[in-house]
């Protein structure tokens, strides 16, 4: 029920579904506070538009992808005794494998960049992710297709039970106690990074970090294209307004 709960407490709070809610609700108002609905319908416009900006989702995201890639030299000697990766959800019902469900593009990039961090490093890998929405497949055993079906190793340990990331950590400090692991190395996107490791910090581990999925650009395109609404510069906005409030809800829920 709670991870219903928080999906609809995404699409109200985020974009675009905040400025539709506000389009709406001035709507209703314009009968009665016809200024004050007019108001809010604009506002609800301009913020829409300014959100979906590629300029202001790539500021956003400056704030949030802070953590750096991983050094070399955590690779070549590491200090690490497990890599853990994060699950990035999945594709219910794939229609080219027969309508089961599959990893997702967020997932796949997580494992691609894993699978490159366990040959050099020859760490073995806890790959983390349950089934928040009454799936029948945990997003682990998914994860472990990836790997199983392209010939390589299978990961030592499958976290199957987490419904989000706070769990991930509860779930994984628990597997990974057993087998005396204290550091690790983390997988997930650059944007969820800092609060993955607050998560897994909070539960005793020394995480040194190995973002993936940097959306940052190094160089703004130009600037007319960086001011023209864009689907990928409203996903841009939406993703780093996401990590935010998640940061905020997980102190807030977990302290």
């Amino acid at each position: 029920m709670e991870s219903y709960l928080i999906a609809v407490a995404e699409a109200l709070l985020l974009p675009p579904g905040l400025m539709i809610a506000m389009i709406l609700l001035g709507v209703v108002l314009l009968r009665r506070w016809y200024h004050t609905g007019t108001l809010l319908m604009i506002a609800a416009f301009v913020l829409l538009i300014a959100a979906s900006l590629p300029a202001v989702g790539n500021r956003l995201l400056y704030f949030v992808e802070v953590i750096p890639p991983i050094s070399g030299l955590e690779l070549e000697k590491p200090r690490a005794g497990a890599i853990v990766v994060l699950g990035g959800g999945r594709r219910a019902g794939a229609p080219e494998y027969g309508g089961a469900d599959t990893a997702s593009p967020a997932t796949l990039a997580r494992m691609r960049y894993a699978i490159r961090l366990h040959r050099r490093s020859r760490l073995p890998l806890l790959l983390s992710g349950g089934s928040p929405r009454g799936a029948t497949v945990p997003e682990a055993e998914l994860m472990q297709q990836v790997l199983t079906e392209a010939g390589l190793e299978p990961a030592r340990w499958l976290e199957r039970s987490s419904r989000n990331t706070w769990e991930a950590a509860v779930n994984s400090r628990a597997v990974l106690g057993t087998a005396g692991v204290d550091t690790i190395i983390l997988v997930t996107d650059a944007a969820h990074m800092p609060r993955a490791r607050m998560a897994f910090a909070a539960q005793g581990f020394t995480v040194v970090p190995a973002p993936t999925g940097f959306h940052t650009e190094a160089q703004l395109r130009p600037l007319g294209l960086a001011l023209l609404p864009s689907a990928e510069g409203l996903a841009d906005t939406r993703t780093a307004l996401r990590e935010w409030l998640g940061q905020l809800w997980y102190r807030l829920r977990y302290g």
